[in-house]
Formats: C-alpha cells, structure tokens, sequence
C-alpha cells in the first residue's frame, strides 16, 4: 500500500500591517499637507497659522504632513537656524492644540533654489557643469535637465553630503523627538535621480531607488535612531509609482521596526489637467503597484500626497469615491494636498469651506482602535459608519471614532459590553467618540447621520 502524500498548506497572503501606538491601538490618519513655499529666510514658514490647524481639526482630521527645507534651515553650510527651528516649535505647538499629529517632511521640488525651487541648499548643489534649462509650463519636466539630474547623483553618493544630510536629520529629530505633536520623520520628498543612457523610466526608477535612495533612508534612519527611538520614520519610492510601476526599494533597517512607506498618488494625465477616466484602471494598477513593498517588508502605508489640480471636472466625484475606497483597503492613513485657502490644489475656498469634492474627504474613522478591527467601514450613500472589533486586554486603552460635521448630526451606537459618553452629536459639530470596552469583549459601533 502507497504511503499517504502529505500536501503542504498554503502559505497566507502576506498582509499590510496597520499603524499603531505605543498603546498597541491600530492608528488612522487623515489630513493634510501645510506648507510654506513662498516665503523664505526672515519670513520663512509665515504663511501657516494657527487657523490652519484650528480648521483642519474642526472637519475631523487629525494629521499633517509639514513641508520643512534644508534650504531654510542651513542656507550657508554649518550654520543652522534658531529662528527656524523656533518657527516649527511654534507650528508643533499649534497642531498639539488642535490634536493634530505631525510629520516632519523633508521636502524638494526640482531639487532646490539652484534650479528656482526649494530644497536642498544651493551649496549642496552639484552639476557638473551641466546644462538646466527651465521649463515653469510644465515644472516636473525639470527633473529630466541633465544638471538636475547630477545634483541628485552627488547627494547620494558624496560623502560630505551624506554626513551634511544625515547631520540635518539628527539636529531635527534631536530637537523635536519630544514634542507630543511629533509623529515622524519623512526623510526626502518625491526623490529623483539620473537616467543612464538607453534606460527607460520604470528601469531607471526600480535602479535608484534600489542603489541610490535605499542606502540614503537607512544612513538617515541611523542619523535619526541615534537621538529618537520612537517616532515613526517613513520612507518614500520615486514618483513614477504613480504610474503603476512597483518601487525598487530594499529593506529600511530599523531596531525598532517602525517604518513608513510613504508614496505619493498623482497620475500625470490628471495632473496635466486631464479628466478621470473610471474606465481606465489606473487606480487598480497604482493600487496593484503600491502594495507590493509593504507586503514584502511587513510594513504600513500612508501616502503622503494626493489630489488632482482640478477638482470641477465631471469625473472628479468619481475619482474621490474610488481613491478613499482604494486607500481605505491597504492604507493607515494619508494626508491630501495642501491645507490652503483659495483654488488649485488647495484643500478649503476663501471662506474656509471644502471646495467641490473634496468635502468628500471630510467623513467618519476610527483614529485610534483599542483591539483587533474586525470590520471598519463607511457608507457615504447611507451616511453610515461601522466598526466591529474585539477589545485589547491592555488596561486603559480607549478606542476613539473621529466623527466631521454633518447638517443634522450623529446618532451614536455601541453594541457589546461597552459604553461610550457620546450617544448625539449636535448638527454643524466635529466630535471624537470615545469608546471604552471590558476586554476581551466584541464590539459593535455604528454611527448614522440623523
């Protein structure tokens, strides 16, 4: 008689892993870029205020993503600025207020003032001697100028610039580590790099981000783990991930295994004034593309941009509904582009409403989860919110439901051996629902608009 043949189980799918606190509680995050690109030296930062935070948090967000420039902070190489690390201080002090979360974003458009942008200071710019040829019709085309792309070859593999940019780091977290507002660092904005001859664009994206941008996270993520060994430290690909390209990135080494990756979520047609085009898969293939590192690392997503240009389009409502959807499946959370009050890409008019459509970023989740989600879910055609977990044994855990306002309200429920301070919520009113539960225990939470 044959022996029995033993069939192996599958293996499972890996999973994306949730955001979390030292709690143990499973984070969301959603809000908003601040930024100050304007404004530089004396007046640097002064466009963000105190409204900014005090209006974010009155739609029900709870994080922001901060545009700070090395450019501002070293503009002549070893000497730093109090004055601006004052200003952050003081913007920090701000979102703590308002019970906003902060990131930290190291950020470059085109590299830095060498090239009419912001960034890295114009004394940690080299070329070469090549050319740059401005272009302000079309501002991403730059980044494909020879000089441009040199400047980015030296900063990754100049030594000098490697110690410059890793002291940046470490004079950073070492002075903010602990402010409460302070969630993590986001180490470079939308990294680029230089093509070599007869490589195509995903080719040369996967290659830079493989050799060039992988060693930078880490020598920074030692910069910043040698002074703060709590924050998070995110991490962030190219942005040809926007085209569905999956990144190239390797492992971010980090003792205490608190890494970010961080995409951004622009498509080029869009961002070239193009309408949504539902029938084109692109949100599925970004979707596909973007959650292949974070299986493979066991690590969390936020993305730190998105938002199209222009908002009125016929397809745009569309594209709302089918970009929170996407996120909501693999993402612990993102931060919209920009929190400012006008048109373009800003997030609110000039009376401080939410312009067409992006009112649809303004709707319930759980900020903080005491326990194992279950369910977690929001219907906006029903203007129904449904979470469903089971209650951590950790002692003094609160689960917490960030709720915006609504013309006529909330009614609260909760299910299960647990209670909640919060059963109405008055029309026109943001609200945190606090939940607190016996441990162990399956509760249910639903919240309907009245």
């Amino acid at each position: 008689m044959a022996a029995p043949v033993a069939y192996a189980a599958p293996a499972p799918a890996p999973v994306i892993p949730k955001l979390t606190d030292d709690q143990g509680r499973v984070l969301t995050l959603r809000g908003w870029n601040v930024e100050d690109k304007t404004h530089r030296g004396e007046n640097a930062l002064s466009a963000i205020t105190e409204k900014h935070f005090r209006d974010m948090s009155a739609q029900g967000f709870n994080f922001a993503r901060l545009l700070v420039f090395w450019d501002d902070l070293e503009a002549k190489r070893g000497q730093y600025s109090e004055k601006y690390l004052r200003k952050i201080d003081r913007i920090l002090d701000w979102a703590q207020k308002y019970g906003v979360k902060v990131l930290l974003d190291g950020h470059q458009d085109v590299f830095g003032p060498a090239f009419g942008h912001r960034g890295i200071p114009e004394w940690a710019t080299r070329t070469d001697g090549l050319p740059f040829t401005p272009n302000p019709d079309d501002w991403f085309s730059e980044y494909f100028q020879p000089a441009v792309q040199r400047a980015f070859t030296h900063l990754y593999e100049d030594q000098d610039l490697q110690r410059a940019q890793a002291a940046v780091w470490r004079l950073l977290a070492d002075r903010f580590e602990d402010h409460p507002a302070v969630f993590g660092y986001d180490f470079l904005n939308e990294p680029m790099g230089e093509l070599k001859e007869g490589e195509d664009l995903p080719t040369a994206a996967r290659r830079i981000e493989r050799d060039q941008i992988t060693p930078m996270h880490n020598r920074l993520a030692a910069a910043v783990r040698s002074v703060d060994r709590d924050n998070w430290l995110f991490v962030e690909p190219t942005p040809i991930v926007g085209e569905g390209v999956p990144t190239g990135l390797g492992r971010i080494k980090d003792p205490k295994r608190k890494v970010v990756y961080a995409p951004h979520f622009y498509n080029a047609g869009m961002e070239a004034g193009a309408d949504y085009d539902p029938k084109a898969g692109w949100i599925e293939a970004y979707e596909a593309a973007v959650t292949q590192y974070p299986k493979r690392y066991g690590v969390p997503v936020v993305v730190g941009e998105w938002g199209p240009l222009n908002n009125d389009l016929p397809n745009m409502g569309s594209f709302y509904r089918d970009a929170l959807a996407s996120m909501a499946r693999y993402g612990s959370g993102w931060a919209g582009y920009v929190w400012c009050y006008g048109g373009g890409y800003c997030a609110v008019d000039a009376g401080g409403r939410l312009r067409t459509n992006k009112e649809q970023t303004a709707a319930p989740y759980a900020a903080g989860v005491a326990g194992r989600v279950h369910t977690d879910s929001y219907s906006p055609s029903k203007g129904v919110y449904s979470l469903a977990y089971e209650a951590s044994w950790r002692g003094g855990a609160t689960t917490e439901i960030s709720l915006p306002p609504s013309a006529k309200g909330w009614r609260v429920s909760v299910g299960g051996w647990a209670w909640s301070g919060t059963r109405e919520v008055a029309p026109g009113k943001a609200a945190t629902v606090r939940v607190r539960a016996v441990p162990g225990v399956e509760v249910s939470v639903v919240v309907r608009k009245r």
